[in-house]
Formats: C-alpha cells, structure tokens, sequence
C-alpha cells in the first residue's frame, strides 16, 4: 500500500505557484533582496532559476545565486576564466512580485470563468502571466 507521500510524488502534474518569466524577489540567502525574473522552473524538484536584467547587454542577463566556476586556459592564446553560473533555489525562497503594487506578495488560486488563475494575495488582483516568447508569425 503506497503512503501518501508516495502517491503525491506520483503526480504527473504539479501546480506551481512561481512561473517562468515572472518577476520575483529572493527571501533568503546570500542574495537575499535581490529583484530577478524566473528564466527556468524545475516543478520536480520545486526549484527555480532566478536572472537579473543587465542594462548595458539585455541580451545577457546577470545570474541570482550564482556559483563561480574557474575554467583553465587549454591554448596557448587562451586566458584563464572565471565563470558564474546560476545555481537553482527553492521556490520556497522567492516570492512573486505583484505588478499593480510592485511588493512581494503571496499567490493563490481562484477560479474565473471557470478557469484557475493565480492572484496576488495581498492586493486581490490577477496576476498576468508574463510573456515569456514573442509569438510566430
């Protein structure tokens, strides 16, 4: 007889509350009031990946929670690097920003027109779910 922890890592669908393209802030760690966007959800391991913008190349975005990784020089020409790498954290440690108020806030679940969507907690209002690719024309 499975447990019920057994059955709930069973499930094929898990409802996240963080999504990708949603602007968060980090609660704790290192990084801890740092205001990023979620570039990757991991819902198995409830784990989150979290970029800052870069003003001077938006096309490179600055890695929240990063670890620095040395990388040695194999040519001659070559220099050594240092090369950060965005490590995941737990979803338990952001909280979504609400776009009408601009504060963390906590995310819930209600249906409307009977469909479920997220809504900020603190303000009430549908929480719109960010544009993550522009779409093929």
């Amino acid at each position: 007889m499975p447990t019920k922890a057994e059955i709930k890592q069973k499930a094929t669908h898990i409802k996240l509350k963080v999504r990708k393209g949603d602007k968060v802030v980090i609660i704790s760690g290192k990084d801890k009031g740092e205001i990023g966007f979620v570039a990757a959800v991991s819902p198995k391991d409830q784990k989150v990946i979290v970029l800052k913008e870069n003003e001077e190349n938006p096309e490179q975005p600055f890695p929240l929670n990063a670890a620095i990784k040395h990388r040695k020089a194999r040519n001659q020409g070559e220099r050594s690097m240092r090369i950060k790498i965005p490590v995941p954290i737990h979803m338990s440690n952001v909280m979504v920003i609400d776009s009408t108020t601009n504060l963390p806030t906590r995310v819930g679940r209600r249906l409307e027109d009977g469909k479920l969507v997220r809504y900020a907690k603190k303000s009430g209002a549908k929480l719109v779910d960010a544009v993550v690719m522009e779409p093929k024309q």
